[in-house]
């Protein structure tokens, strides 16, 4: 989907600088910490040896630890994995779109001179790649071997973030592929640097409202762009977005149990149990520490 910044915004008759506080709409009730952070994604795939040889090939991330038809996977000298990948029998590719829940993770490098360097690595090795300037980020997209998708981005300082009233500005606009690269001063690619974190999850929902409804209303992230094209985009401590929902999928199944897919994303926050107990009273599945959304996607809440 293109959706430029001049179409979305054509409206604004002047773009407002994003300073803390002015943007962003709150949820009525339980508003998840500015502290969270996500932690890693669960992935189920259909050939471990073969997502891993390209997790590690493509990505540059590096195996942390294993058990058995499991391996977690981040950063070099990392605790904690960005992602969980595991093989369950008879779980066979998914066509990207073909099904709900997982549009792409996206892993959030820690300057423009990383993305460069991963621009760079990936036109070495002949990768197929998207790419998108969201004003507040800079993007590109892949696809795993199993069509789960993925994004890889740094995000522009706050301080060149814009407002359209309380609505956060974004976009999709194209990339400047040469003005990345030369950031990188020719230094090469070496693996997913350390600062790399999960920086946001974005998901096909059947329906918005019911997402705002599970996701900001109940679970207590900000509404933060909202006229974006079928997407809705929510996040914590005025963050651009920890979540992404679209409808671009909408007719589309939930995964099915044979389908290579999102098992489970990650939020880590100090408010875990209140925003569990939040969830709850609003009449959404808990099982624990693991909420489910209208559509069976799960996310795992937590303590910091």
């Amino acid at each position: 989907m293109s959706v430029s910044s001049d179409d979305l915004f054509r409206r604004a008759p002047v773009a407002e600088c994003a300073l803390p506080g002015t943007y962003g709409e709150a949820p009525p009730a339980h508003r998840l910490s500015p502290d969270l952070r996500l932690g890693p994604v669960h992935l189920q795939v259909s050939h471990l040896d073969r997502s891993l040889e390209w997790y590690q090939m493509v990505l540059g991330l590096r195996e942390l630890g294993r058990d058995g038809a499991t391996v977690h996977l981040g950063v070099r000298g990392a605790s904690e994995p960005l992602v969980t990948l595991e093989s369950r029998p008879g779980t066979t590719p998914v066509r990207p779109g073909s099904r709900l829940a997982l549009y792409h993770y996206a892993i959030l490098l820690p300057d423009r001179p990383a993305l460069g360097r991963f621009v760079q690595h990936l036109s070495d090795i002949g990768a197929r790649v998207g790419a998108s300037d969201h004003l507040v980020s800079e993007a590109l997209y892949l696809q795993d071997p199993d069509g789960l998708g993925i994004e890889v981005y740094r995000d522009r300082p706050r301080a060149e973030w814009r407002r359209d009233g309380r609505e956060l500005m974004m976009a999709t606009d194209p990339l400047d592929f040469p003005a990345v690269v030369a950031s990188a001063q020719g230094a090469p690619w070496d693996g997913m640097p350390a600062g790399t974190v999960m920086g946001h999850l974005h998901l096909h929902v059947g329906d918005l409202a019911r997402a705002s409804d599970f996701y900001s209303k109940a679970l207590g992230f900000d509404r933060m762009v909202w006229r974006y094209p079928g997407a809705l985009f929510l996040g914590a401590g005025g963050y651009h977005h920890h979540l992404g929902t679209n409808t671009w999928a909408q007719g589309a199944p939930s995964p099915g149990e044979r389908d290579a897919k999102l098992l489970a994303w990650t939020i880590v926050t100090p408010d875990a149990e209140q925003t569990i107990v939040s969830v709850g009273e609003a009449g959404f599945a808990v099982d624990g520490d693991q909420l489910r959304d209208p559509w069976g996607t799960a996310v795992q809440v937590r303590a910091a």
